[in-house]
């Protein structure tokens, strides 16, 4: 018997002499721990165990098209580019306890591309490719797996988001419902001659709140809603007998039946409008009201937007943002994305600060000056949590140096009462004082024109650091015109400087992604209050959010938020498709994985903190969070072969 043959057989018959153990083994780890016991015993009966010492190459490209199917027993792998591979193409990588691979390679019948070594003494189950083909034919979830690899896994975590989130909620619907599963399906229309009084009437029949006026093609020209009824009848020379096309709202706003119960649900939110007609061909097919996604939320959103929009004092605000956090427990329950509810809690915000700049200029007296409130850091791009801090600043109009300084001096007191009527209403004041209420952010459109050109012309790792916020800016109150031709001359600057640009890429690279360690799967924190514990926002989300900013600005991409930069990246070759595809579900789990934290300590009404214990996390979540950080890290060594660090 040759010596391969003889190695076969002592594995064999090493886990056939041990089946019940490897199989509680193996019922640990995502997919087995969701595969047919049938199905996971026929995985078991065509194993070998086999034992490989520290330093000793597994598999490796010169061996040809790969063999086997490998899952780590014991010990730790390591995952190496040969030499010849291109620098920067891939930083090494771990395999850790219950982890397989390759799968790609196994899948494509070729070599691997990386050689697998051994980390320590370490035991791995072999399967044999012909019994690995049998069971992807076997096995739905296996197949599942090996197909999309973590991206099932995931599907899997948002579940159980979802229902541990429905606990509490008992909700079986869902955000993601397609909105031509709630609407009228025959929605009442009339034509645009059809006297008001005949339409009002009509309404009162038919128990509804809007009535779409359409063309004899089913086109929507306008809506005629009760809000605009209050409006005509207020009116004191209201003719109720005038044609309803001389009083609709015109254009109104649509979305198509496959579009989602979010999309309207935001689009409500931002424009302050209760119904949206569905349209599909250019013809109306169906109107949604806000009163049709009530089912949808135990939290109204439109109802609560219009709240926070229109409160009465700073009080009435703070007492009203408490049912953020119930939303957000919502919507984790009807299976909305990161994305989504960060998408939410920004607008949300939104509509808060724009309250209190309004209240806070009531109290004050109209400074008569106008202005622009900018929000910069995660606010600019879109992308708050429950945790976040004030970073923001004015702009305005002047002619001169002495004409700004003026009007700087004037705008301060309001600016400054403005920060703190936020901080009251939870947005925390900005520990390095990047609020409106600084001088040196209450500014000009010509001195903010100054201070960016200065950070790009005369670039140092330390301004820098402390500059990058800037780069993500927005409006949300005033005049937006002023803020649009700052950020296309900052692209204009930047795109012509590679210096600053390389300058970027290395303080995208400073927060490395928390892998590594040779007995952890995470790189931790060693002693403290914060011991045992990883940052995710610093460590996981940053790298993220610095080379999708660093890429989109080298670009003339006029895009904040980092996923939107992402899949514009993509769209002009500059990021791969799988590429920014993986980049973009890394960056939602682990924000995921932070809000769902920030939830349990706001039930636990303990502080929030964007520091968790890995530990304390289970397999599944950690096998995703260590692979999402493994993204975070390609991203990183992408950057680095781009600008030769």
């Amino acid at each position: 018997m040759s010596k391969p043959d003889s190695l076969d057989k002592l594995g064999s018959t090493a886990v056939l002499q041990n089946i019940q153990g490897l199989t509680a083994f193996l019922q640990q780890y995502p997919p087995f721990n969701q595969m047919d016991t049938a199905h996971l015993a026929f995985l078991l009966e065509n194993c070998q165990l086999r034992f490989y010492a520290r330093g000793e190459s597994i598999i490796r490209p010169a061996d040809g098209p790969v063999q086997h199917f490998y899952i780590v027993k014991q010990g730790r792998v390591l995952g190496e580019r040969p030499e010849s591979a291109k620098p920067g193409s891939q930083s090494t990588f771990e395999i850790a306890r219950g982890e397989c691979f390759p799968l790609a390679a196994l899948l494509g019948e070729r070599a691997t591309r990386t050689e697998h070594l051994a980390g320590e003494d370490t035991f791995c189950l072999l399967l044999k490719r012909e019994a690995f083909a049998k069971l992807f034919t076997l096995s739905s979830t296996f197949r599942d797996f090996a197909l999309r690899g973590v991206s099932s896994l995931l599907d899997r975590v948002n579940q159980q988001a979802q229902l541990r989130a429905t606990e509490t909620l008992g909700s079986q619907y869902s955000l993601n419902t397609p909105l031509g599963e709630l609407s009228m399906r025959n929605p009442v229309t009339c034509g645009p001659e059809l006297p008001l009084h005949a339409a009002v009437k009509l309404m009162h029949e038919k128990n509804i709140g809007s009535i779409v006026i359409t063309d004899a093609q089913r086109h929507a020209l306008g809506i005629f809603t009760l809000r605009d009824l209050r409006r005509v009848i207020a009116d004191a020379d209201a003719n109720l007998a005038r044609p309803i096309g001389e009083v609709m709202s015109p254009r109104p706003f649509h979305l198509r039946p496959s579009d989602s119960a979010f999309s309207a649900a935001l689009a409500m939110t931002e424009r302050h409008f209760a119904h949206v007609c569905l349209v599909e061909n250019g013809k109306l097919c169906g109107v949604v009201s806000e009163r049709d996604l009530f089912s949808l939320q135990r939290v109204d959103l439109v109802h609560l937007a219009r709240a926070l929009r229109h409160a009465r004092s700073i009080e009435h605000l703070i007492a009203l943002r408490s049912d953020i956090s119930k939303l957000v427990d919502n919507m984790l329950a009807h299976g909305a994305s990161s994305m989504q509810i960060t998408q939410l809690i920004t607008l949300l915000n939104d509509h808060s600060v724009c309250r209190v700049i309004e209240l806070c200029i009531s109290e004050q007296g109209d400074p008569s000056i106008p202005f622009s409130w900018l929000v910069f850091g995660s606010e600019g791009r879109g992308e708050q949590t429950l945790y976040t801090d004030q970073d923001n600043g004015m702009l305005f109009e002047a002619h001169n140096a002495d004409e700004a300084e003026h009007i700087r001096q004037r705008l301060l007191p309001l600016a400054q009462r403005i920060n703190q009527a936020l901080d009251q209403c939870g947005f925390t004041l900005c520990k390095g004082n990047i609020m409106a209420g600084n001088p040196l952010l209450c500014l000009s459109r010509q001195e903010w024109n100054r201070r960016f050109t200065g950070f790009v012309a005369e670039a140092t790792p330390e301004n820098l650091l402390g500059s990058s916020i800037f780069f993500d800016l927005r409006v949300i109150w005033g005049p937006e015109d002023g803020c649009q031709q700052l950020h296309e001359q900052l692209l204009e600057r930047i795109a012509d400087n590679s210096l600053f640009q390389r300058m970027m890429a290395e303080n995208a690279l400073r927060h490395k992604p928390p892998l590594g360690g040779l007995f952890r799967s995470f790189s931790v924190a060693r002693k403290g209050a914060e011991k045992h514990t990883l940052d995710l926002k610093v460590r996981g989300l940053t790298p993220f959010v610095d080379g999708a900013r660093l890429l989109a600005l080298a670009n003339g991409i006029d895009a904040c938020n980092t996923l939107e930069r992402l899949r514009q990246l993509v769209q002009l070759g500059v990021v791969e498709a799988k590429d920014g595809a993986a980049y973009e579900e890394a960056y939602q789990y682990i924000q995921l994985v932070r809000m769902q934290h920030h939830q349990d300590l706001a039930r636990a009404g303990r502080p929030y903190s964007n520091r968790i214990d890995p530990d304390e996390l289970n397999d599944l979540d950690r096998r995703i969070l260590r692979e999402s950080f493994r993204q975070a890290q390609r991203l990183q060594a992408s950057l680095a072969l781009r600008y030769q660090l």
